[in-house]
């Protein structure tokens, strides 16, 4: 992070001290010492400019929208003080550490603002003004309390479908203050049909949340910041996926597809992808609020110990219930395609719904992903020969499995079944022996911001000193989609730390199909205005 900005920012912060009392003197709008006291200064400048108090509101708690109305204050200043041509506005407005000690110093009498009463204002400026006063309510209602959210990909279907339009309530766990606040108002991370960043990070803010009404809880919908996104493909096909997966996955090409042969020098085929990666198609980095956005269900709290075990979750020992909508891949024996159309309109499926069909000497297969209700309308239908769940031990040994680490234990790890994985909270100590740091290397690293080397005896160093435990300085919690067999979720790729947490996934105001995805376009009138469903 910058300190240049900061340093700017702490200048005309204190410039206004020592500028400001002048000021007021000369308008006689308050008492002198209303300058030289924080609040009481920015309310003294609203006074002089005329503008109402609650600006103040923008002014303290809305980061990039507050820079906007303080750069609006600053040229009023001038105005109010008979600075009225467009080159002593611009000074006012681009240079206000300048502006302000000459307008201080100066013997311009106070003449107020400018009146709109006897002046005419232009269309464009009546526009304008409009559109700015919009910006800015608009701009503070979605950062601090609910922001619309599309659901792009099938790993929570049954819940969500693709093609729902969500509100995200940030009141539920507490607004974060954007640690990102030069960006482009509605837009999140690049501009519109484009991946050009829509911010600059030149200035940033630390990880702050003000209070919310509630904790995250088992079973929530939670919308958070991707963890694995702080660097991503410079392509529209890549930029939303799993940076780390996809480059370990280059690296065992690069190996020869010899998974065992990567793992003993990992460093040395990465590399040689990523200098090919950032030639083409390049690499980006994005700060935690610009990250790829996700929703997906919470299943593990800090301080949980997680396993799954034949698809069962269980937390601390416990089979925990699952949500209603749970969803798995089967594998379905059709007679013929026409039994298969039937069963798409008995379940009401869509395109998003199938992920495989072909003919076989058999019959028709099919890959579907199916709900337990909707295994058991099928069995008594009729319609099939034969449905079977789809078995994952496939991706043993392959590394996409979280921790993405070639071990005896861990190359057993399925999405069905997994751990025990302890999920960090915030004070618990924990020992750095090798399975530890597996599990949370880039906890330690990537999170909390510490440097690591592991020396071949063993031994750990952490910021320059070794170290045989270590102390979680954030909670952080496990993600699973519902639709369990098609969802890129913490199984794959870890934890989410409580500062990339957004909010809690409200309810529905709008759905709609699209012909590309589910095979015709229509809105989902059932689903207008529903609530976001548990367990």
């Amino acid at each position: 992070m910058s300190l240049i900005p900061w340093i700017l920012l702490g200048i005309i912060c204190l410039e206004h001290f020592i500028f400001i009392p002048a000021l007021i003197k000369r308008s006689g709008v308050a008492p002198v010492w209303h300058g030289y006291v924080p609040v009481l200064n920015a309310l003294a400048i609203l006074k002089i400019i005329e503008r109402p108090w609650y600006w103040l509101i923008f002014l303290l708690f809305v980061p990039g929208i507050n820079l906007l109305m303080l750069t609006i204050m600053h040229v009023e200043l001038g105005i109010a003080f008979g600075r009225r041509s467009t080159k002593a506005q611009w000074l006012m407005g681009a240079l206000p550490w300048i502006g302000l000690a000459q307008l201080s110093m100066g013997d311009e009498k106070y003449v107020g603002p400018r009146s709109w009463s006897t002046t005419k204002k232009g269309v464009f400026r009546d526009w304008a003004e409009a559109l700015l006063w919009a910006t800015v309510v608009a701009s503070a209602f979605r950062i601090y309390s609910f922001e619309p959210f599309t659901i792009p990909t099938g790993s929570m279907e049954g819940s969500m479908l693709v093609g729902d339009y969500l509100f995200v309530n940030k009141l539920s766990y507490g607004p974060k203050v954007p640690q990102t606040p030069f960006t482009l108002p509605f837009v999140h991370n690049a501009l519109p049909g484009s991946l050009t960043p829509s911010f600059t990070s030149w200035f940033s803010l630390p990880y702050m949340r003000l209070p919310g009404i509630r904790e995250v809880e088992r079973y929530d919908a939670v919308v958070f910041s991707f963890p694995p996104g702080d660097s991503v493909f410079v392509d529209p096909n890549l930029v939303g996926h799993d940076y780390y997966g996809l480059l370990r996955r280059e690296g065992i090409r690069e190996a020869g597809g010899n998974i065992e042969k990567f793992s003993q020098s990992p460093e040395v085929f990465l590399t040689q992808v990523r200098k090919r990666a950032m030639k083409r198609p390049g690499l980006a980095s994005r700060p935690i609020d610009k990250k790829e956005n996700y929703v997906k269900r919470c299943i593990g709290l800090p301080g949980d110990s997680l396993s799954v075990v034949d698809r069962q979750v269980y937390i601390n020992g416990i089979a925990i219930d699952n949500p209603v909508h749970l969803q798995y891949e089967y594998r379905v024996l059709f007679s013929s395609p026409m039994k298969f159309a039937k069963c798409m309109k008995l379940l009401d499926l869509t395109n998003v719904d199938v992920n495989s069909k072909q003919r076989t000497n058999v019959g028709f297969s099919t890959l579907i992903n199916l709900t337990k209700g909707e295994v058991n309308q099928l069995e008594k239908s009729g319609l099939t020969e034969s449905i079977d769940i789809m078995s994952t031990t496939n991706r043993k040994g392959t590394l996409v499995m979280f921790p993405n680490t070639y071990t005896s234990e861990f190359n057993e790890w399925t999405p069905d079944d997994i751990g025990p994985i302890y999920i960090p909270k915030e004070g618990r100590k924990i020992e750095l022996n090798p399975r530890n740091m597996d599990m949370y290397r880039r906890v330690i690293s990537a999170f909390e911001g510490h440097t690591i080397q592991e020396d071949q005896d063993g031994s750990v160093i952490i910021d320059g000193k070794i170290r045989s435990t270590y102390t979680f300085e954030k909670n952080y919690f496990w993600m699973m989609g519902d639709n369990r067999h098609n969802s890129a979720d913490s199984r794959m790729w870890g934890f989410v730390p409580e500062d990339h947490i957004i909010g809690c996934a409200s309810f529905t105001w709008f759905s709609k199909q699209n012909e590309e995805q589910h095979g015709e376009s229509k809105i989902r009138w059932n689903r207008m205005f529903k609530t976001v469903q548990g367990v």
